[in-house]
């Protein structure tokens, strides 16, 4: 059994009250990083524990604390980004809606530790439910003194306020919820200045996903060289999993980083294989922005050794071979599934959640989605798919923020793996519509692939 870090007490009735939190442990890192440690000590338990962020960029969150800029006598703000929108991903939403006192200490201690009085949890519209949840978790712990004037006699002070998200996926990027949380359009801003250097208000500012506030807990607790031996390389400590797709047992899982992606998929402690008796096609491994790999990828690089659950291992041989860890949305699709279908359902998404300030973005989304269409319903035309990888080069690094990377990633990868799938769409237009290509992908060697995609980007 892997080590539960995040989730050990998760089916403990009573978990989500302050009552039964505490008497799990609860709080602890907040009287240990107040009464304790210094600002600085607790950011450098988080430097030495080798955390990164959880959200799908994977920077090394006591870095990126490090970088705030302190001012004298400017306000400075930590903001928990929980508009968790990613297709595929779901963690966040767990974790508030059955241990929200998780978060709450995490805003606490990363709080102290980089000077805010004022911190926010910015939640996605849609999760009404959660918003609820955690706003109750918020007046418990207020009146129980973690938070409020004079937290527990040490002298520091934190107000915590849940906002609502403005309803829009862009808003997930850092940029554009600290617009929407200034009540302006969810729209990024160019960098720099960076939040670090002027963020809400255009004070410094910290943006965090909700699973990396969360495991600051342990981090505080257990001290950050402790948690650094949990993982593999610079993958440190446990990483929850949102598993969805063709799957046994789909769900929410904290695995320890390093474990083999053959295991989590296929291990009755894990997802218990596929579906039906179904044998595996494809994944996306961290959610919908990140590029599809084919099973036999899944499983083990091209030199045929296992690959692993870890942001190194998932990267390895790039864009060719490889794919990213990214939110950890593990969506997984089995030998009957269409991937020219599943292609379009995601560029449907991204150009929907487009701002449109971007014309690469803007306009090469609404291509995307227009030219999958024109191929999943049988009026495609060999050209098409040589037309959707032109389109995804010209959107791919043109934009302000990283949704137009996110749009071209899985359309590109797809065609890259899977292009003979695409081209029975255009020969077969009719068959199409009935039946799906199955695992006929798997008679070009990967070789052969890799070869392609080199020759591809000469």
């Amino acid at each position: 059994m892997g080590r539960k870090l995040l989730l050990e007490h998760i089916n403990v009735p009573g978990i989500n009250t302050l009552a039964v939190y505490r008497e799990k442990g609860g709080y602890r890192a907040v009287e240990k990083a107040l009464k304790t440690l210094t600002p600085d000590e607790v950011v450098e338990e988080v430097k030495k524990s080798g955390l990164r962020g959880r959200g799908g960029a994977g920077f090394p969150t006591g870095m990126k604390w490090s970088f705030l800029a302190k001012p004298e006598g400017v306000a400075r703000y930590l903001v928990c980004n929980a508009d968790e929108s990613e297709p595929g991903t779901f963690k966040d939403r767990y974790l508030m809606t059955y241990i929200p006192h998780a978060l709450i200490e995490g805003m606490i201690v990363a709080s102290f530790a980089l000077g805010a009085k004022t911190s926010y949890i910015y939640v996605r519209g849609e999760m009404m439910p959660q918003i609820r949840i955690l706003e109750k978790a918020i007046a418990e712990a207020k009146a129980a003194g973690f938070l409020g004037k004079n937290i527990l006699g040490t002298g520091y002070d934190l107000e915590l306020y849940v906002q609502p998200g403005g309803g829009a996926y862009i808003c997930g990027e850092e940029t554009a919820l600290l617009e929407s949380l200034e009540g302006k359009r969810g729209n990024p801003r160019i960098k720099p200045p960076f939040p670090a250097i002027a963020g809400l208000y255009g004070c410094p500012t910290v943006v965090n996903n909700v699973e990396s506030i969360a495991a600051v807990v342990p981090i505080i607790n257990d001290g950050g060289d402790e948690y650094a031996k949990i993982g593999i390389g610079r993958s440190t400590g446990t990483k929850l999993i949102s598993a969805s797709g063709n799957l046994m047992k789909p769900g929410v899982y904290e695995i320890e980083l390093g474990l083999p992606v053959e295991e989590f998929i296929y291990s009755d402690e894990y997802c218990g294989g596929i579906a039906n008796g179904k044998r595996l096609k494809a994944t996306v491994a961290g959610g919908s922005s990140v590029p599809i790999l084919p099973a036999n990828l899944t499983l083990k690089y091209a030199n045929g050794e296992p690959r692993l659950m870890s942001y190194e291992s998932l990267s390895e041989g790039g864009f060719a071979t490889g794919t990213m860890l990214g939110s950890g949305g593990f969506i997984v699709f089995d030998e009957d599934q269409c991937i020219v279908r599943n292609t379009w359902n995601f560029s449907r998404f991204y150009h929907h959640e487009s701002c449109g300030q971007c014309s690469p973005c803007r306009e090469g989304t609404g291509w995307l989605e227009k030219v999958l269409h024109r191929l999943e319903y049988g009026h495609g035309k060999m050209s098409d798919i040589d037309l959707l990888v032109d389109v995804s080069k010209k959107i791919e690094g043109n934009t302000i923020c990283p949704l137009g990377d996110a749009a071209a990633w899985p359309v590109a990868s797809a065609i890259r793996h899977f292009r003979d799938e695409f081209e029975w769409h255009v020969k077969e237009p009719v068959k199409s519509l009935s039946s799906n290509y199955g695992l006929a992908n798997y008679a070009v060697p990967i070789e052969k692939k890799v070869e392609e995609v080199k020759q591809d980007n000469l």
